[in-house]
């Protein structure tokens, strides 16, 4: 198995009715021999029905001995059973304690990083749950934990060799010019930086701005953003040592040639992100949470209600996060 953290990474496994118990099992079928190292945290009952071989261990210290022949599950039983296609709402508070078990783990040091599967927000919303998804619960998990850095969370959607990182998330377009202001430009940024060095070993990150308007304003005559928000942001970010462009037009950021330019990409709002990374890998995107004491990552899709149970789900975004992870990892590791 090739050499990689010292400490396995922590999978919690999301929505149970979902397609994540067949992808983890696709994903350790794809893994077992290379790896990384992972263990599932949630049912392992579940996990078995996937047609993989499972075995329960006690501490995530075990993992590592199991995985080359068996799926490692710190066993939390689920309360309710499982019917592919159909959330079931008893299940939700088990799938919130699997998220903050594997957050927990990756704190204390025993996980060398957080992998989630897709969770379904409306049976964990009935039950409770307070937050949009699962970034903003790991971050207010983690927000009493020191951190050296610049606290995020940052998005950021990976496919091939894009990382595009979110300055607004899931915010309606019309409300998007005034989220867009110096300070959260500037904040995004910071967290980008660091992480680029911290977490993937760059040591001179190039960060390219995304303009707002078509042609990145076009001087001002198709909007004001860029001169009066996004250039003097960059500007000031410059005089701090952050090598980051002004503001660029979006339609020219993402072809081939444009991406060798930069090692991360600032983008203002969810599509202008997301239409380049899932043109570039449908299937292969991860979302990774940026500026947590935390490594974690997330494959870039959802639960998948319509098709699961039926063998038909892809785990190539999965794998990518799991890999990810622990590439992230072992950088913060060789970085101290």
């Amino acid at each position: 198995m090739a050499a990689g953290p010292a400490a396995p990474l922590a999978l919690s496994m999301g929505e149970p009715a979902g397609v994540g118990p067949e992808v983890i099992a696709k994903a350790w079928s794809a893994l077992q021999v290379e790896g990384p190292v992972f263990a599932v945290i949630g049912d392992a009952g579940l996990m078995r029905a996937q047609g993989q071989p499972v075995e329960a261990i006690l501490s995530l210290a075990d993992a590592a001995g199991v995985f080359g022949r068996a799926i490692p599950v710190l066993d939390t039983p689920l309360p309710a059973s499982v019917t592919p296609g159909r959330p079931e709402a008893a299940n939700a508070g088990a799938v919130a304690d699997w998220i903050e078990q594997a957050v927990g783990l990756a704190l204390s040091g025993e996980a060398s990083g957080v992998v989630t599967a897709p969770i379904a927000k409306a049976p964990l919303y009935a039950a409770g749950f307070r937050f949009p998804g699962h970034t903003e619960f790991i971050a207010e998990l983690t927000a009493d934990v020191p951190f050296a850095g610049t606290r995020g969370p940052v998005m950021m959607l990976t496919a091939r060799d894009l990382r595009a990182c979110l300055v607004t998330i899931h915010a309606p377009l019309a409300e998007v010019p005034e989220l867009v202001t110096a300070e959260r430009v500037s904040r995004t940024a910071r967290v980008v930086h660091e992480a680029m060095r911290g977490d993937f070993g760059i040591d001179a990150p190039r960060l390219a701005l995304a303009g707002l308007n078509p042609h990145a304003g076009e001087s001002g005559s198709i909007g004001l953003e860029e001169i009066e928000v996004l250039i003097p942001a960059a500007a000031a970010l410059r005089a701090e040592g952050i090598d980051i462009s002004d503001p660029r037009p979006a339609d020219t950021l993402f072809h081939d040639a444009a991406r060798a330019t930069y090692d991360a990409v600032l983008c203002l709002y969810h599509d202008q992100a997301l239409i380049p990374v899932k043109t570039l890998d449908f299937w292969g995107g991860v979302n990774t949470t940026l500026g947590l004491p935390v490594v974690r990552t997330s494959p870039d899709h959802g639960t998948g209600f319509d098709i699961a149970g039926r063998g038909l789900a892809r785990a190539d975004s999965l794998i990518a996060a799991v890999r990810l992870a622990g590439e992230m990892a072992g950088k913060r590791v060789a970085s101290g």
